[in-house]
């Protein structure tokens, strides 16, 4: 049987099965945990216990502590943090241990998986160099057989080609890929915990999926205890044992995952499942009806998007690559139609195509009866006029050296429209309507939370008052929590305003709750079209169900132990 069918024990000489009584053995015992940071305490007198074999997830928002308690039991808080109380690690207290002695813990008996891949590997060295560092921490001298151990390891968390995987360098691997290198690396020693800090934050749903398939057969199979940190309770009810949930680094309840979800104690937790797409599908029914109405009596209307059979081309080291081929959907005044499929779907590229940023080699494209195709940058001003765009990265879109009102403004002055009292008081009026107040008008973005910071890109698109607004994935780098928020809002100005929204996201949970319609795209091409209803109740394309089949369901299907699906386990990406 092939590695990726089956974990195959590395050959080298540990036992990976413990006997259930080893398994419920604390391995993880802290009590009165707090950390500072100077004068400012961002942790305050946490405890909980970790068996062995067991898993445990840390919740809550950014700012919650989650991090901060993960860094501290791996020694690795940032200049300045002190942490007091005790952390109990297979009966050491790590807290009192010199560095010298536990840097010999870490690595070895401690693993740890950081949020973000692409920037945890250095980009200028090849995964093999990188994977023999960590191979280094394994008791064996041999180079020849640190090698085979790395190779064997790529091969047991799914990656296809171990050899080719080794002599990549890290931009020749996809985000999947890169993470489960990591993995690789963190369990290469065999680990008896492993720290799991938002280890799919950045990925695709159905990339997300293999990677916690595969963080939960490793530990099954290995016997490794899971710390996993998260902000998605759908994950988290699905994947851990147990839950402690934090709220300004302070535990607001603790206990087994079905205990805490089928009845939370806090106010705070039960906002946190309010929170969540996947456990609250219909959460903003009464907002969206206003737009199915007008999707039943829309017929005979004239559309206020057209997209027709456009198709659109790259030549990439001398190929042609086909990014778009022959897609076309229309979307109704009043309405939000989403475009959904995993990263290289061709998703980017339609919009792009869609802002007249890029012309299709083939089709037409047209809002409210005006057709964009052929046309001048110039031409197009009086279109993006009415036509604007919400990206992803609210902080990466927004001038850091700008001002909340300079940064509404920015529009109607490039517009020349109004007198500058005029101005002012449409900026005002934009932030008003996504639930912004004045006193924001004088700050600049590095002193705003990610929501504010995204609330002000939607003013800063609405202050021209357009009829569309193409929304980016503008909520997958904030918390459930300011997502929920953002949604609300976007879907209030719709019922209020009548706009219409085309939403590009991997999150079909989160399309579930705010589109109308829907077209599934996978390599260039629409595979699948509909309203939401017709595509999550009864979807027709094996791609479309493969994407339903990865959303976590949490409390959907009922609190049990975590729902492992290896049947499904290492469908391989191939290297770029």
């Amino acid at each position: 049987m092939a590695p990726q069918d089956r974990l195959t024990p590395i050959p080298f000489n540990i036992e990976t099965r413990a006997t259930e009584p080893q398994r419920q053995a604390s391995l993880l015992r802290i009590a009165g945990l707090s950390v500072s940071y100077g004068a400012q305490q961002v942790v305050t007198d946490v405890g909980f216990e970790l068996a062995r074999g067991r898993s445990l997830a840390l919740i809550g928002e950014s700012g919650s502590g989650k991090s901060t308690i993960a860094r501290a039991v791996l020694r690795l808080l940032a200049g300045g943090g002190r942490a007091t109380g005790r952390i109990e690690f297979d009966g050491q207290d790590v807290l009192g241990l010199s560095e010298r002695r536990f840097r010999i813990l870490r690595g070895r008996d401690l693993g740890f998986v950081p949020q973000d891949p692409g920037n945890s590997l250095n980009p200028v060295r090849t995964i093999g160099v990188q994977a023999m560092e960590a191979a280094a921490l394994v008791d064996e001298p041999s180079k020849a057989v640190r090698k085979a151990l790395v190779l064997e390891t790529f091969a047991q968390v799914g990656l296809d080609n171990p050899e080719r995987v080794y002599d990549s360098y890290p931009h020749q691997l996809s985000g999947g890929m890169l993470q489960r290198v990591l993995i690789g690396l963190a369990v290469l020693p065999r680990p008896k915990l492993l720290v799991a800090d938002e280890p799919t934050s950045a990925l695709d749903v159905t990339i997300q999926k293999r990677i916690l398939d595969l963080l939960s057969r490793l530990q099954e199979e290995l016997n490794i205890s899971l710390l996993l940190i998260t902000h998605d309770l759908a994950i988290a009810a699905e994947r851990a044992g147990s839950l402690v949930v934090l709220k300004d680094g302070v535990v607001q309840e603790a206990g087994s995952t079905a205990s805490v979800f089928a009845s939370p104690a806090s106010a705070y937790a039960r906002k946190l499942h309010a929170d969540v797409p996947a456990l609250n599908p219909d959460r903003y029914a009464a907002l969206r009806d206003p737009g199915f109405r007008l999707l039943d009596t829309s017929a005979q209307a004239t559309p206020k998007i057209e997209v027709n059979s456009i198709t659109k081309t790259f030549a990439v080291d001398g190929r042609v690559l086909t990014a778009v081929n022959d897609v076309s959907f229309t979307v109704p005044a009043g309405t939000t139609h989403a475009l959904v499929g995993e990263s290289g779907s061709g998703k980017t590229t339609t919009i792009r195509l869609l802002l007249g940023l890029d012309q299709p080699d083939k089709g037409k494209i047209s809002v409210a009866g005006e057709q964009l195709t052929g046309r001048s940058h110039d031409s197009l001003r009086a279109v993006w006029r009415h036509l604007q765009v919400v990206y992803q990265n609210p902080f990466t879109s927004l001038d850091p050296t700008w001002k909340v009102e300079q940064l509404v403004r920015e529009p109607l002055d490039r517009f020349r429209i109004g007198t500058a009292r005029e101005r002012s008081e449409r900026v005002r009026e934009a932030l008003a309507n996504v639930g912004l107040g004045e006193h924001l008008l004088s700050r600049k973005p590095a002193a705003l939370s990610g929501g504010q910071r995204q609330r002000v890109a939607i003013a800063r698109s609405l202050v021209l008052k357009p009829d569309v607004l193409v929304l980016d994935e503008p909520t997958s780098a904030l918390d459930v929590s300011v997502q929920a928020d953002i949604v609300e809002v976007l879907l209030s100005l719709q019922a209020r305003l009548g706009l219409t929204y085309v939403f590009v996201s991997h999150d079909l949970a989160l399309v579930r709750q705010l589109a109308h319609t829907v077209s599934v795209m996978q390599r260039g091409r629409i595979v699948e079209h509909g309203t939401v209803a017709d595509i999550f109740d009864n979807p027709k394309a094996p791609y479309t169900v493969s994407l339903l089949d990865s959303i976590p369901s949490g409390l959907a299907s009922g609190i049990q132990a975590p729902r492992m699906r290896p049947q499904r386990l290492f469908k391989e990406e191939k290297i770029a």
